[in-house]
């Protein structure tokens, strides 16, 4: 009934009592209100459907009779086969093109179309139904959308439905293959991917395509590795949007700062050994950070500079012997995990020959990880794991090391 006041019918209500829903939408003047029971058919005069719902079968059937004489369509609920008409299960699926309007008949049993409504609005939303505009648009929309940290099973929902609607997808690297390879054979993908010290898409110009394209009509996902917000530069990209007019949201993923070392068994934060963490990426902070292990340090895109972030950190405070791990291909079948200290963790790094993507994890809580879960009880301090040690979390996870 409610359904219908907000899609503008004239709605009137006749009973001697309202619960809260109802109540409320009469205060709002939405749904009119004969504070009585029913009377007659003259309580139907004027209208094109009726619904009875008094519970009391006398009144309804009473009502649907009445509603019949006048030949008026009445829903009878509790007994809709003895009605006129049938009130479908209705939801509405949210998606950037305006909203997808869903209604399911049940031969006559409300509760099947329920649950049935809601397999189809789940279905719909899960981002495995092409839900693109199939018209032009007078203007396109950007979403920026975080791709998590590598496994694709940790992409959000929001995102899945996001892709299912783009025209234009404009890429990073080290997002998760499968998504693009699930879209659509005419969805457009640009790859705009960086590597360090290669930039072949300036920023500028990564900025100037998403509005562009937008411009032209088009629904563009900007999918990027982990969460855009975090060192992805999505504030950058949303600003450029907001001012060149252009629709944008943005939809976080889960960051690799937090997953990687989490897939390899670190928290991040662990009650009695770190209280707090931090997120780089450059030099030019290390200094001013906390210098005790119980201060994570989670340095993204540091492979090449590894050597010298170690010297850096133990040159302004940090143990030389602090406990450091690099997980490289996080949350991948490929994921392997490198331990050491601050003092060995460059070489053993190259004596493995560490790759990025990786994320390099730095204080007391790596003591924690699977790493050295594996090699046995150690003495604080140490983490001298001599070769390859197998793990149980994945089968394809490996740690390398070397004594």
């Amino acid at each position: 009934m409610l359904d219908l006041a907000e899609d503008g019918a004239q709605v009137s209500v006749v009973a001697p009592e309202l619960y809260p829903d109802l109540a409320a939408a009469v205060a709002r003047r939405q749904v009119g209100w004969v504070p009585r029971p029913y009377a007659g058919p003259g309580d139907l005069a004027g209208a094109w459907l009726v619904h009875t719902a008094t519970g009391q079968d006398r009144v309804d059937d009473r009502v649907a009779h009445d509603a019949a004489g006048s030949r008026i369509f009445c829903v009878r609920a509790g007994a809709p086969a003895r009605g006129t008409a049938r009130v479908p299960a209705r939801g509405t699926v949210a998606t950037q093109d305006g909203p997808l309007q869903v209604a399911v008949h049940a031969g006559g049993d409300p509760r099947r179309s329920v649950t049935a409504r809601d397999a189809v609005l789940t279905h719909l939303g899960s981002g495995s139904v092409d839900l693109r505009a199939r018209r032009p648009r007078r203007t396109g929309w950007v979403a920026l959308v975080g791709a998590g940290p590598g496994d694709e099973q940790l992409v959000t929902a929001r995102a899945s439905a996001l892709l299912a609607q783009a025209d234009v997808v404009v890429t990073d690297r080290l997002v998760p293959r499968g998504l693009l390879a699930r879209l659509p054979a005419d969805v457009r993908v640009v790859d705009v991917g960086k590597t360090s010290g290669s930039h072949p898409v300036p920023q500028h110009e990564i900025n100037q395509i998403l509005v562009e394209e937008a411009r032209a009509g088009r629904a563009v996902v900007r999918l990027k590795g982990g969460d855009p917000y975090v060192l992805g530069r999505g504030g950058e990209e949303r600003l450029a949007c907001e001012a060149a007019g252009v629709e944008v949201e943005v939809v976080p993923g889960i960051s690799s700062a937090v997953a990687v070392p989490a897939a390899a068994g670190i928290p991040v934060t662990h009650r009695g050994l770190a209280r707090g963490y931090t997120v780089v990426t450059g030099h030019d902070e290390l200094p001013a950070l906390p210098t005790g292990g119980d201060h994570t340090l989670v340095v993204l895109m540091g492979v090449a500079t590894l050597r010298r972030t170690a010297a850096l950190l133990v040159e302004h405070g940090r143990s030389p012997a602090m406990p450091v791990a690099v997980v490289e291909s996080g949350c991948t079948p490929q994921q392997r995990v490198t331990v050491g200290t601050l003092a060995d963790i460059a070489d053993r790094a190259e004596a493995v020959g560490v790759a990025s993507p990786a994320v390099v994890v730095v204080g007391d809580v790596v003591r924690l990880s699977h790493a050295r879960t594996g090699a046995g009880t150690m003495p604080a301090g140490v983490l001298d794991l001599g070769g390859d040690v197998a793990l149980g979390v994945r089968p394809s996870l490996r740690v390398g090391a070397v004594a």
